[in-house]
């Protein structure tokens, strides 16, 4: 029987073109149909072309059909990959730019500190409304979650729902195969524990062959200057932790009280990497500013070019679908769930990021158990000021968004508390209009 795959937020091209062509190179898909929703028309109608044009280079029997009608999309859904971003840039441009008045100097924002926060309360309502049609339409499908913030919202929707989801991220694979690279490896030699939560995750071990690599990466750093000056803040927690973190320099820079406080910090640590993501000022908001501009031209280009990329990528969710219900090959990948005990020295509802194992029989979490006593600060710090924000959406509660930044450690290093308070009102005043199921915005 042919499988269905919806996409929410299908006008994220770049996602759901990689991710169709990742599920198509599977034989039990090669016949599967496709269904895309979004409310901008003109990008479903581009991501309906660029499916089609993956479709015809790869002779394929898959279909593909395009609606603004999130219900009819998901109708009998095998499958859900959500990519939703609420608010355009003119909304979450204020998440950044609100922090740097104060004092905040924010590179993403889109995973936790004020900026993500912010994020979370706008996003968090139109994702259960996501959940509450599957739990109608498609109970039994597998939600695979590519929003962020994710660890906020996967804990979130976790508390609420028995839908089956996770929350996929590629830093975890990404910055393996990079470690691998450094050190000469094939990415198929390499092995590696992972564990922590979403963007602020280690390997707990990282083995070539069977053999502890961490030696060989330990002396690239030290002595070869091309990788020292890859990834400066990320090799500088790697010397002073003993254990090497997932998500690139600039997003680890704001998540710290160690590199983004002073300007003689951000000069040092955060603007001569040579990676993709150093940690300036409002990386991704100017990248996404430049490719308002751009990305009818660059999917025009593709949709007419005569030479189609049609090999799977290294995306884990083709892989995922196709061990529960494609031909069975199990799969272990690093995906987003409640703890309960995975990691033995976090908090129960946390939401962490650790190997499970996909197979016929579902997803199961694979036991971690004790995190180093520094890890597991760092990461349990973050994941419970994370449960603050959740329940501060869940009980519809201004202060609790207040006491989740409080605690954010770049905010807190560089603020008072009397000043976050005065932040974070001005960012609920700027974003009332997407926080109507607030009891009240004033702190």
């Amino acid at each position: 029987m042919r499988k269905k795959f919806t996409f929410i937020g299908a006008g994220s091209l770049g996602f759901t073109l990689a991710l169709a062509r990742d599920i198509l190179t599977f034989d039990a898909f090669k016949d599967c149909e496709f269904s895309l929703m979004d409310i901008h028309e003109g990008r479903l109608d581009y991501a309906e072309k660029a499916i089609n044009r993956l479709i015809q280079a790869g002779k394929y029997s898959a279909t593909v059909s395009s609606t603004t009608d999130r219900k009819k999309a998901l109708e009998g859904a095998d499958g859900v990959l959500i990519t939703i971003l609420q608010g355009g840039v003119d909304v979450w441009r204020h998440d950044i730019e609100i922090p740097k008045t104060h004092g905040v100097d924010i590179n993403v924002g889109d995973t936790r500190g004020p900026s993500g926060v912010m994020r979370f309360l706008r996003t968090a309502p139109v994702m259960l409304d996501i959940i509450r049609d599957i739990e109608v339409l498609c109970p039994d499908a597998l939600v695979l979650n590519y929003t962020n913030p994710m660890a906020m919202l996967c804990g979130y929707l976790q508390r609420l729902t028995d839908v089956k989801i996770t929350g996929l991220c590629h830093s975890v694979q990404g910055t393996a195969h990079m470690l691998a690279d450094w050190i000469g490896a094939k990415h198929d030699e390499i092995t590696y524990t992972c564990a922590g939560i979403n963007h602020t995750a280690f390997y707990l071990d990282f083995k070539w062959n069977g053999k502890d690599a961490y030696p060989l990466i330990f002396d690239k750093v030290l002595n070869d200057p091309a990788v020292a000056n890859a990834e400066p803040v990320r090799n500088e927690m790697f010397l002073q932790f003993k254990y090497y973190p997932t998500e690139s320099s600039g997003h680890n820079s704001e998540y710290l009280a160690w590199f983004r406080k002073r300007p003689d910090l951000i000069e040092k640590y955060c603007t001569h990497g040579t990676n993709w993501n150093p940690g300036l000022h409002a990386f991704i908001l100017n990248e996404y500013l430049e490719t308002e501009l751009t990305w009818e031209s660059r999917f025009n280009e593709f949709i007419t070019s005569e030479e189609i990329e049609l090999d799977r990528g290294g995306e884990y969710a083709s892989h995922i679908f196709n061990a529960i219900f494609g031909d069975g090959e199990p799969f272990v990948f690093n995906g987003n769930h409640l703890n309960h005990g995975i990691i033995s020295n976090m908090q129960p509802l946390a939401c962490v990021e650790t190997p499970i194992l996909a197979s016929p029989t579902g997803l199961q979490p694979i036991q971690v158990g004790h995190l180093p006593d520094n890890l597991a600060i760092l990461t349990d710090l973050h994941a419970r000021i994370e449960e603050i924000a959740v329940n501060a959406v869940i009980d519809g509660d201004p202060w609790k968004v207040y006491q989740a930044n409080l605690f954010d450690p770049l905010t807190a290093s560089v603020l008072s508390m009397a000043e976050i308070k005065e932040m974070t009102q001005q960012m609920l005043d700027q974003n009332k209009d997407f926080l109507g199921y607030f009891k009240t915005l004033k702190i």
